[in-house]
């Protein structure tokens, strides 16, 4: 055997013996005799090796791919596993581990010799050079390595702890722990058909802590997890894995996971967009002041089912909106005064071409620490907070929370004992009810029942913008 057919055995990649020779031929000559077979030979080699499958990331493995190569950091470290090889081949065992970028993290399995040599070998932390094959695997791509080398030389910054803050996940992630806030729970899972006939089940909901939030999605088996659960409580999810879905990262929850609830404490204060600033089609997160509640009600939907809906009318600094709670949404404990933050809402056409943010089945809604500031802030206020530009959704809220008894001690202030006649139409009924003369909104207290888009007038004695009823005609 020559010196080009032994560096050709040795080579890794998909070059017949016949097109390398030819290669170390043309190097050869390009060299003009500086090198000689055996040297010529390796440099091929060596270019060969360097090109094709060299990736730049992580996230840009995908499954399909002929062979990668990547330099990654090792995260952590599987248990050894072994298994029977059909006919009378020797036993095999392969190690999984995880190794991540700045972009992402992925599963790498190491076989038999290399699985052995891992566990001796290779520490969490160590940054390796990788060749392999990637794959479509359990919980998403996997990479099969022909090659996994220690390479002292290269720094990687990432983290090789499995318990993350929602800031900390990205894309490929598995085996993930994360504690945060439940935000909003609907039991009403999806059902959907699978390839195999079978039919599956999802669901959806959403987790919050201090760095942001992340939607998660529970698969099958997972889903009965949630009837343990209850909005607000703080949460603990174990084993869960990092997926994208239109643009957007979510956290998933197979059988292998779980979420439950934890004895610790975890804020979230969502980053929201300034009421005022809303716009039509808009998809948006909002938070303010309840200044206003209706009574829930009941429908019937097109295939016969009954469906339900709520509102309440939030208000910050720079303007309030009625928002619409569909299904099980229109069951929160949502009280005048509580501070209160949708995620996800949809603006839509309401009332009189007022515009109403629609929080369905996608929409997250959360009660946050506290009583809201609302002082001024009821909707038929003749005196309003004027907007301010550089305040967004959550500028409204004081820091100790004491906003809305000081209202309470303070809300016949202005206009106390004031005789007054009130005459609009009814856009909210319930307790309190509102009517709108098209340019000004009253709360009115009454034991009288009205119907949306009734006309009425309303005499009392007028507290700070709210009207005790003492005729409603």
């Amino acid at each position: 055997m020559s010196a080009i057919d032994d560096v050709h055995e040795e080579l890794d990649a998909d070059v017949s013996a016949e097109e390398f020779e030819e290669m170390v031929a043309e190097k050869v000559e390009e060299m003009g005799g500086l090198a000689d077979d055996e040297t010529a030979a390796m440099l091929v080699a060596h270019e060969l090796e360097d090109e094709g499958g060299e990736v730049e990331s992580v996230a840009d493995i995908e499954p399909g791919m002929d062979d990668v190569k990547f330099v990654a950091k090792l995260v952590s470290i599987g248990e050894k596993r072994t298994f029977e090889r059909d006919g009378d081949q020797p036993d095999g065992q392969v190690v999984n581990t995880e190794v991540a970028d700045e972009s992402g993290r992925i599963r790498l399995s190491l076989w038999d010799e290399m699985a052995e040599s891992a566990l001796e070998e290779l520490e969490e932390g160590d940054v390796l050079r990788i060749a392999g094959r990637p794959k479509e695997g359990y919980n998403g791509v996997e990479v099969s390595a022909d090659k996994a080398e220690i390479d002292p030389d290269v720094e990687i910054d990432v983290s090789v702890s499995d318990s993350y803050t929602v800031e900390e996940l990205s894309m490929g992630l598995s085996d993930v722990t994360l504690v945060g806030k439940l935000l909003d729970v609907d039991d009403q899972y999806r059902t959907f058909d699978r390839d195999d006939g079978t039919e599956g089940r999802v669901a959806n909901v959403a987790i919050g802590d201090e760095t942001g939030r992340i939607r998660v999605t529970l698969w099958d088996e997972a889903n009965d997890l949630l009837d343990e659960l209850e909005a607000d409580e703080v949460v603990e999810v174990v084993d869960g894995y990092v997926r994208e879905r239109e643009g957007d990262l979510e956290l998933h929850v197979g059988s292998r996971g779980t979420i439950e609830e934890v004895d610790e404490d975890v804020e979230y204060v969502p980053e929201t967009t300034a009421i005022d600033d809303v716009e039509m089609g808009d998809t948006v997160d909002i938070a303010g002041a309840v200044i206003e509640t209706d009574d829930k009600r009941t429908f019937d939907r097109d295939d016969g089912s009954e469906g339900q809906v709520r509102n309440v009318r939030v208000r910050d600094d720079t303007g309030d909106i009625r928002v619409a709670l569909w299904g099980e949404k229109a069951d929160r404990d949502i009280t005048l005064a509580d501070r209160v933050a949708f995620t996800d809402v949809e603006i839509q056409d309401g009332w009189q071409d007022e515009l109403e943010a629609s929080a369905g089945w996608q929409s997250t809604v959360s009660i946050l620490d506290g009583e809201a500031d609302v002082a001024g802030a009821d909707a038929g206020g003749d005196e309003k907070t004027p907007p301010s530009a550089d305040q967004g959704g959550l500028s409204a809220f004081g820091e100790d929370g004491d906003g809305a008894d000081e209202l309470r001690d303070d809300e016949s202030a202005e206009g106390d004992g004031e005789e007054v006649e009130f005459t609009g139409t009814v856009v909210q009924s319930g307790s309190p009810v509102v009517v709108d003369n098209g340019e000004e909104t009253r709360s009115v207290e009454t034991s009288e029942s009205v119907q949306l888009g009734e006309e009425v007038t309303v005499r009392g004695v007028e507290h700070g913008g709210r009207i005790d009823a003492d005729e409603l005609l």
